[in-house]
C-alpha cells in the first residue's frame, strides 16, 4: 500500500537501467536532495554543522570510497586513516602552492593524488589477499603517518609540526577557515558527496561493478572468464583511494581546519570508517550513508541522554558508546551481515505487501 510498482512499466532498456528505475525511488530521492540543498542551508546554525552535519558528509565520502574496495571488492584495508592523511596532506600543499587555484580543483587532485598513493598500495592486492592483505594495509596507515610526521616538508617546516588550512573562498564565499559560514562549508561539502555518491552508484551497477564483484565472490573463477584481475583490483583500490582522499580534504579544509597527523588520522579512523560499512552495509551505497549517519549521531544522542538528561560522566558515556559500537558489530556480523541496508530491503519488501499476509 505504502511502497507501490503496479503500472510503474519500463519500454526500454534505458529505463529500465535508470539508478532509480521505480518512480517513488525516484520522486523520494529527488525530495531528500531538494531539502538538502534547499532547506538545510537556510536553517543550519554552528552546531548542526560541526556536531552532525559536516562529519556525517565527510565519513559518507570516506565510507562510499571504503565499500567499494571492501564490500564490492572484497578486499580488505585497514589503512583508510592513512589515505586520508594522504588527501588532507596533499589539500594542504596545494592550497598553500597554488593559492588563486579553486577549492574544488584543490579537494579534485587531493583525490587524485589520494588515488595514485592508494594503487602504489593496492600492488600486494595481486599477490595477497584476505587476512594478508589487512595486514598490509595496516603497515601502509603506520608507514603514511610515519611518513607525514617525519618529513617537514609535508607540514612546511612548522615548528609544531600541525597543518593549518589558509583561508579560501569560492565565487567570493569563504569555504575554509575560522570565518568560514555554516552553511556554505555544509553546501561545499554536500556537493561533494552528491558528486561521489551518482559516480559511485553508475561504476557500482556498470561493467567495472560487476568485474570487481566477480573478483570478490570467486577471483579464479572470474578469471577464468577473462576478467582481467589486476585491471580489477588496481581500479578498485584506486577509486576508493580517491573518494577517501576528497574526504580527507574535506575533513582537514573545511571541518576541523588544523590537523596533527598522528591524532587525527590514526588507526582509530580507520576502524571507525571500517565500522560505518559493517553496520551500514558491505556491498552497499546506501549503507554506506547508513553507518555513516549511525556512527555520526549515536555519540550524539549518547552525549544527550546519558551526560545531560542522566547526569553521567562524560567518560562513562565515551565508553558506552564504545560497548554498543562494539555490540552492534557483533551482532550483525552474526544476524544480519547486510546490516542497515538489508534491513531497510527487507521493510521495502513488507510495505510492498502490507495490509496483506505473505
Amino acid at each position: 500500500m505504502f511502497y507501490r510498482e503496479a503500472g510503474d512499466f519500463k519500454v526500454s532498456y534505458v529505463d529500465d537501467s535508470q539508478t532509480f528505475p521505480i518512480k517513488f525511488d525516484r520522486y523520494r530521492y529527488y525530495v531528500v536532495l531538494a531539502v538538502a540543498f534547499g532547506i538545510i542551508p537556510f536553517i543550519i546554525n554552528d552546531y548542526w554543522a560541526n556536531a552532525l552535519l559536516l562529519p556525517f558528509l565527510i565519513y559518507a565520502i570516506a565510507a562510499i570510497g571504503l565499500n567499494i574496495l571492501v564490500g564490492y571488492c572484497g578486499q580488505v584495508s585497514l589503512g583508510t586513516g592513512g589515505f586520508m592523511a594522504v588527501g588532507a596532506y596533499a589539500c594542504y600543499k596545494l592550497m598553500t602552492a597554488f593559492p588563486d587555484v579553486s577549492m574544488f580543483i584543490h579537494v579534485i587532485l587531493a583525490g587524485g593524488i589520494t588515488a595514485i598513493v592508494g594503487v602504489l598500495f593496492g600492488l600486494p592486492s595481486l599477490r595477497i589477499k584476505g587476512f594478508y592483505l589487512a595486514v598490509a594495509t595496516l603497515a601502509a596507515q603506520f608507514f603514511l603517518v610515519w611518513l607525514f610526521n617525519r618529513v617537514p616538508w609535508f607540514y612546511n617546516y612548522s615548528a609544531s609540526g600541525q597543518i593549518n588550512a589558509p583561508e579560501r573562498d569560492v565565487f567570493g564565499i569563504i569555504i575554509t577557515g575560522p570565518n568560514a559560514p555554516a552553511w556554505a562549508t555544509y553546501v561545499f561539502c554536500l556537493i561533494f558527496l552528491t558528486l561521489c555518491a551518482v559516480v559511485a552508484r553508475n561504476l557500482t551497477r556498470g561493467t567495472t561493478g560487476r568485474t570487481w564483484m566477480a573478483i570478490r565472490d570467486m577471483d579464479i573463477a572470474a578469471e577464468i572468464i577473462g576478467v582481467n584481475p589486476l585491471k580489477a583490483k588496481l581500479t578498485a583500490f584506486a577509486v576508493s583511494s580517491f573518494f577517501v582522499g576528497i574526504s580527507g580534504a574535506l575533513f582537514f579544509a573545511v571541518y576541523l581546519g588544523a590537523v596533527e597527523v598522528g591524532e587525527v588520522f590514526g588507526i582509530q579512523k580507520s576502524f571507525l570508517v571500517l565500522f560505518m560499512i559493517i553496520i551500514g552495509g558491505l556491498g552497499s551505497i546506501f549503507g554506506s550513508f547508513a553507518g555513516a549517519a549511525f556512527l555520526v549521531l549515536l555519540p550524539v544522542v549518547l552525549k544527550v541522554v546519558g551526560a545531560d538528561w542522566m547526569g553521567w560522566p562524560t567518560d562513562i558515556v565515551a565508553h558506552l558508546q564504545l560497548v554498543i559500537v562494539g555490540a552492534l558489530i557483533i551482532l550483525f556480523l552474526i544476524l544480519e551481515p547486510h546490516g542497515l541496508a538489508q534491513l531497510w530491503r527487507v521493510a521495502k519488501e513488507k510495505l510492498r505487501l502490507w495490509p496483506f499476509p505473505h
